[in-house]
């Protein structure tokens, strides 16, 4: 399992997998080869059938236009069999004949793979891949799973975090002072400065969840708009671990050093699902990002609280379990409808499971580890009009 570092990723919205990872691989093409002057760039499936609309195509012209002419095509009907976002890159000599080809593909969360190959990232680095058995590692030395990830990770660890959690604040305040409408079709208008208006004027009970949401609904409309944002998992569930700390660092005071232990043990829950399942949402559908990203920020209030490793596990599960099925079904292949309000709803939903597993002693039948095979089977199953093609759904009558 590789570090949280290649799950947390600061880059500009809105989709981690159709327009960071595209982004970084023309990148990396275009470094092999620094003296071609002509491209072809080839999408496949997902990345065909809503690309436009996560701006796939600009994010390949944008880092190839500079140095030469590029040719992008675009091939929605044919899905190859690694993984349903597939590019192959040319580099074209002058008579138009392919000098170089690369096939890669985008597996979720900005990170890219080779077909039949370990991901293009770091080397592993963690021992154990399951959170039934680091659970049990962390009883047995009495540890907590943040001390779990220190063990693992390099020296810079804390600083690292340190600057994501920046990000991630700077992005819920851009987010509350930006009005307007959302860049797209759509014309849907950014509503986080309404919501959080709106919350002073209730009761606290009814307040705490109306933040919960503006925070929320500000970093995704950020995303949405092309915004600076984290990947946690991903780009278009950015929205949910952000809003949890954010008010839980305003109205507890919890210090930044607990708030990034608390994105440690939330970096490990989605590294876990990452390694074992999927976080693309072409992959598994939306509870592959939506899902994962309330389990993330469920364990990680449930931490700030002083939750045991088991009730820490049990608020994972249950932030993953209860999004089980969730399909991606972006209309008009934006990251807008539904993903924006999915985010706001699983960070008041993460709420919601760190209490009900405060209320226990943590010991439950369905563990998390349990969750994530099922979440990937059932993603898996799932026909491939609900993982992110923009077919069926909520965007069926939108194509």
């Amino acid at each position: 399992m590789k570090s949280i570092k290649e799950l947390y990723r600061i880059g500009t919205g809105p989709s981690s997998s159709h327009t960071m990872a595209p982004r970084r691989a023309a990148e990396m093409f275009q470094r092999r080869n620094p003296d071609c002057h002509s491209f072809r760039v080839t999408l496949y499936g997902s990345l065909a059938l809503t690309g436009k609309g996560h701006l796939t195509d600009v994010a390949i012209l944008e880092t190839l236009k500079p140095h030469g002419e590029v040719e992008i095509v675009w091939e929605p009907t044919i899905f190859l069999p690694f993984h349903p976002n597939g590019m192959r890159f040319e580099a074209l000599n002058d008579e138009g004949r392919a000098v170089e080809t690369w096939t890669v593909y985008s597996v979720g969360g900005g990170a890219l793979a080779e077909e039949n190959s370990a991901p293009i990232e770091s080397a592993d680095i963690y021992p154990l891949t399951k959170l039934s058995d680091i659970m049990h590692w962390c009883q047995q030395n009495g540890r907590t799973y943040w001390e779990y990830v220190e063990m693992h990770e390099s020296g810079d660890l804390w600083v690292f975090l340190s600057k994501i959690w920046r990000v991630m604040r700077e992005a819920v305040e851009r987010g509350l002072e930006t009005e307007g409408v959302i860049p797209g079709p759509l014309n849907l208008s950014r509503r986080a400065t309404r919501y959080n208006v709106r919350a002073s004027g209730y009761k606290q009970s009814l307040q705490s969840r109306g933040l919960i949401f503006s925070y929320a609904l500000a970093v995704s409309e950020e995303n949405a708009s092309g915004g600076r944002i984290v990947t946690a998992p991903t780009c278009g569930s950015s929205g949910v671990l952000p809003a949890v700390l954010y008010h839980l660092w305003k109205t507890r005071e919890f210090s930044e050093m607990r708030i990034c232990r608390a994105l440690a043990t939330a970096g490990l829950i989605g590294n876990i699902v990452k390694h074992n399942a999927s976080i693309s949402g072409a992959e598994v559908g939306c509870q592959g990002e939506v899902g994962v990203a309330c389990a993330m920020a469920a364990a990680a209030a449930n931490q700030l609280f002083g939750g045991t490793t088991a009730q820490i596990e049990y608020a994972a599960e249950m932030g993953l379990e209860h999004h089980l099925g969730m399909t991606c079904d972006p209309i008009c292949g934006l990251v807008q409808i539904p993903c924006i309000e999915r985010n706001a709803y699983a960070a008041a939903r993460a709420l919601d499971a760190n209490l009900y597993s405060m209320y226990t002693d943590g010991h439950h039948r369905v563990s998390f580890d349990r969750v994530v095979e099922v979440m990937k089977q059932t993603g898996h199953d799932l026909p491939s009009i609900y993982k992110e093609t923009g077919e069926g759904g909520l965007a069926k009558d939108f194509i």
